[in-house]
C-alpha cells in the first residue's frame, strides 16, 4: 500500500516494471546475499573444509528467502553497526546459528547481468516495431530537414530506419556489455587471496578451484583476473556508458517525434479519454515522447556519476562509492526499463498522415525542383548563369510573398508567365513528382532492414513473437 506521508520515487512508482524493481528489491538483495553465502559454504565444503557442515548447510538452504522479521533484525542491527553487511550476518546468525562467518561480495554483478538480461530483448522490440515501420513506409515521401529548414525529401520510412540503426547500435553496446560481465567470486579482502591460502593450507589450486564452482553456481563465465576490495568500478562505468548511450538515442527519437507531431505529420498513439491540457480542451500533446525525453535526460548524464566514482576510488578501496551505487545503479536499470516501456508504446502505435505530409512537400517541393529545372534549361540551349538569375528572382518574390501574405508557394505558376521558361513549360508538372527527389530511399531501407537488422534481430525472435506491446501505468 502506498505510503501518502512518506516519499517514493516516481521512477519506481510510476514508470518502471515490476520485473526490474524485482532484482532490485531489498528482498533479493539480501536473498541473493544469503544464496552467496550459501554457495561459498558448499563449494569450500566440496574443496575439504571440515568446517562447514552439513547441519550450517541445511540452515542455509532452508533461509534462503530474507523474511520480514529478519528484516527488522537488520535495521536494528544496522543502527548499532552502521555496517550493512554485519548486520545481514548477524540476522543470518540468528536464523542459522551454524552459518556464522560465511560471507562474499558479488551481488551486485548478479543483478546487473539479470537487469541487463531483462532488457535486451525490450530493446530489440522497440527495434523490431521501427523495423516494421520503416518497411511499410520506405517509399512514402516526406521532407527533409537540416537545421530544422526544409531540405531534399527522404521516405517516412527511411527516418524510421534512421532511428532503428541508433537503437540497433545501443543493443551491440549493451550486449557487448553483458557478455564482458565477470564475477568477482572469493579474491579476499584486498584481492590477495590471502585469507583463502590460510583456509586451504597454501593449496593455490583449491582457490583457483573454489572461484571455478562459484562461478558455475553464479552463472558467470569466469571471475576478473584482478580485484581489490571489490571489483573494479570501471565495470560500473561500461554499463553506464552503454545505458547512456541507450538514453540519449530515446531522447533523440522523442524529439523527432515532438516536432514531427506540432507539424502534423504524425502523432504517437493517443487514448480517447486522454487529457492534453487542464485550460485548452482542444489540445492533444506527445506527452509520451515528453517523458520520454525527461526520463532520457536523466539517464544519458547518468553515466557522469559512474565515471567520478570509479575515478574517485583510492588504492585498493574507499567506501565513499557505496552510497552513491546504491542509488545510481537500480536507478540506471529503472530508467532504461521505463524508457524501453514508453518506446515500445509509443513505436508500436505511430499515426501518420499522409495528406499532411503531401501538403507539407508541396509547399517545398517547387524550390527542391529548381536544380533539375536549370539543368533542363540547359539541356535545351539557355544560358545556365541566366537561367540561374532567373530562378533566384523568382524564388525570392515567392518566399517574399508566403512570409508577409501567408500565400501558398506559387513558384510553378510564376515559372509559367515567363517566356524565358516556355521551352520546358510542358515538362513543369512532371517534375513535381515526389518520389523523383527521394533517391534510394526506399532501397537503403530494404537493404538494411532486410540484411543487417533482421540478422541482429533473429535471436530475439520468440520474445518478439510472443510479447504484447507495453501499456503505461499513468
Amino acid at each position: 500500500m502506498t505510503n501518502y506521508d512518506e516519499y517514493e520515487s516516481p521512477l519506481a512508482h510510476r514508470y518502471a516494471s515490476r520485473e526490474i524493481k524485482k532484482i532490485f528489491s531489498p528482498r533479493e538483495r539480501a536473498s541473493t546475499w544469503r544464496k552467496l553465502w550459501l554457495w561459498l559454504a558448499e563449494a569450500e565444503q566440496d574443496l575439504g573444509l571440515n568446517q562447514i557442515t552439513d547441519k550450517a548447510l541445511k540452515g542455509l538452504r532452508s533461509n534462503l528467502i530474507v523474511s520480514d522479521e529478519a528484516f527488522q533484525v537488520i535495521a536494528k542491527e544496522e543502527r548499532i553497526r552502521r555496517h550493512d553487511v554485519m548486520s545481514h550476518i548477524f540476522a543470518l546468525e540468528k536464523d542459522v546459528p551454524d552459518a556464522a562467518g560465511i560471507v562474499t561480495d558479488n551481488a551486485d554483478l548478479i543483478f546487473m547481468r539479470d537487469a541487463l538480461r531483462l532488457i535486451l530483448p525490450k530493446l530489440a522490440k522497440v527495434i523490431h516495431n521501427l523495423f516494421r515501420f520503416a518497411l511499410k513506409f520506405k517509399d512514402l515521401p516526406t521532407l527533409a530537414f537540416t537545421h530544422y529548414q526544409a531540405a531534399q525529401p527522404i521516405s517516412l520510412g527511411r527516418r524510421a530506419a534512421q532511428w532503428a540503426q541508433d537503437l540497433a547500435m545501443d543493443l551491440e553496446d549493451i550486449e557487448y556489455v553483458l557478455a564482458g560481465l565477470k564475477f568477482r567470486g572469493a579474491q579476499g579482502t584486498t584481492g590477495s587471496q590471502a585469507s583463502f591460502m590460510e583456509i586451504f593450507h597454501g593449496d593455490a589450486a583449491k582457490i583457483d578451484e573454489l572461484n571455478k564452482i562459484l562461478c558455475g553456481k553464479a552463472g558467470f563465465e569466469a571471475c576478473y583476473d584482478i580485484s581489490t576490495q571489490t571489483y573494479t568500478r570501471k565495470v560500473d562505468l561500461r554499463i553506464a556508458n552503454a545505458l547512456s548511450a541507450f538514453g540519449a538515442s530515446a531522447i533523440r527519437i522523442a524529439t523527432d517525434i515532438r516536432h514531427l507531431a506540432h507539424d502534423k505529420i504524425l502523432d504517437e498513439p493517443h487514448e480517447a479519454t486522454q487529457t492534453g491540457s487542464s485550460a485548452m480542451a482542444f489540445k492533444s500533446n506527445p506527452m509520451r515522447s515528453e517523458r520520454i525525453c525527461s526520463l532520457g535526460r536523466k539517464l544519458s548524464t547518468i553515466n557522469t556519476n559512474f565515471s567520478a566514482t570509479f575515478s574517485s576510488q583510492w588504492l585498493e578501496r574507499t567506501l565513499d562509492d557505496s552510497a552513491i551505487r546504491r542509488i545510481d545503479i537500480p536507478e540506471m536499470f529503472l530508467l532504461t526499463d521505463a524508457l524501453l516501456i514508453l518506446l515500445d508504446d509509443v513505436t508500436n502505435g505511430i499515426v501518420v498522415f499522409p495528406a499532411m505530409i503531401r501538403s507539407q512537400l508541396q509547399q517545398e517541393l517547387p524550390f527542391m525542383a529548381t536544380e533539375n529545372i536549370i539543368m533542363k534549361l540547359v539541356h535545351k540551349g539557355v544560358s545556365r548563369q541566366e537561367a540561374h538569375e532567373r530562378i533566384r528572382v523568382l524564388s525570392r518574390e515567392t518566399v517574399e510573398a508566403m512570409k508577409t501574405e501567408g500565400a501558398k508557394n506559387d513558384l510553378i505558376e510564376r515559372i509559367k508567365k515567363e517566356d524565358f521558361f516556355s521551352p520546358i513549360w510542358d515538362e513543369l508538372d512532371g517534375m513535381l513528382d515526389p518520389k523523383l527527389f527521394i533517391g534510394r530511399s526506399a532501397e537503403i531501407v530494404e537493404k538494411y532492414c532486410e540484411g543487417p537488422l533482421r540478422g541482429q534481430l533473429e535471436k530475439y525472435k520468440d520474445y518478439i513473437d510472443s510479447t504484447a506491446t507495453a501499456t503505461l501505468a499513468v
